[in-house]
């Protein structure tokens, strides 16, 4: 079974790309970290309890308002949700304090969406799906690249345009909330660079500073190639002969260790020539 982890940034059209192959002709199994982000911190949850302990006494508006349909333990006595506008104004930034926040809460909900993802992995495996795609806006910095066949990276070329996408999709933003989102994350221009470095039939940029159908077109043929490199008889002697399997997905793991070794070291180069 081929891994394809899916990442970009925010407003590059990842999602649209996620749709894409989750939709006929593809059908692929989408395993969403963000969904899983959600659930793990669901009220009752143990990563909610670890939020509201840390954030709670320095954020007062944590948790959604108190309202007629919403009493002050929650609709089913968990507690109240997560106001995630008041947790995005603590974790998303440039400064030492809001990155400081941010590493606090990955560190509280990247281990749970991890075993759930691992879960979902599992029976995905056993369906006999010939791709599963991996949707982790944190796709290299969470690690989930040293998993993946192939990583596929949606980027825009021009910031302005992803600044644009964003503020129209959310209009709540302010210029500079807006820019806090984009700063939090990688520049989705180093993450295209670097999925271009894994390699040919390793990493595959999607640009997408044109219109839908120019996506989809670009779409269609980066899943063309992957189709004629996992072949679905492959993945049968996979799915039949597990040890196979196991030993396909080891090699992957292992080629992919090398090529962040590599990465390493270009960037380690590039920063010498400074």
């Amino acid at each position: 079974m081929l891994f394809i982890g899916l990442t970009g940034s925010i407003a590059t059209g990842k999602s649209t790309v996620s749709s894409i192959l989750a939709s006929p002709p593809y059908s692929l199994p989408i395993i969403d970290a963000d969904i899983f982000a959600r659930k793990v911190v669901e009220p009752g949850t143990s990563g909610y309890k670890a939020i509201v302990k840390h954030f709670g006494p320095t954020t007062p508006d944590l948790l959604v308002p108190i309202t007629e349909s919403m009493p002050a333990d929650g609709p089913d006595g968990k507690g109240r949700p997560l106001n995630r506008q008041a947790l995005g104004k603590r974790i998303f930034g440039n400064s030492e304090e809001r990155k400081n926040d941010r590493n606090i809460l990955n560190g509280i909900v990247h281990p749970a969406v991890r075993r759930e993802v691992y879960k979902s992995i599992f029976w995905n495996y056993l369906g006999g799906s010939w791709a599963v795609v991996l949707d982790v806006p944190l796709l290299f910095e969470s690690g989930w690249d040293r998993l993946s066949g192939v990583v596929m990276v949606v980027a825009v070329k021009d910031p302005k345009v992803q600044m644009q996408r964003l503020r129209k999709r959310d209009p709540h933003l302010s210029r500079e909330e807006a820019q806090n989102r984009v700063l939090s994350q990688a520049d989705v221009r180093l993450k295209a660079k670097r999925c271009e470095a894994r390699g040919k039939g390793k990493g595959v940029v999607i640009w997408n500073d044109g219109s839908k159908d120019e996506l989809k077109a670009n779409v269609d043929a980066a899943l063309a190639e992957m189709r004629r490199d996992s072949p679905p008889w492959w993945n049968w002697i996979c799915l039949l002969c597990p040890p196979i399997g196991v030993a396909a997905g080891a090699w992957v793991y292992w080629q992919n260790i090398n090529i962040n070794k590599r990465w390493r070291e270009m960037e380690a180069e590039e920063k010498s020539k400074l």
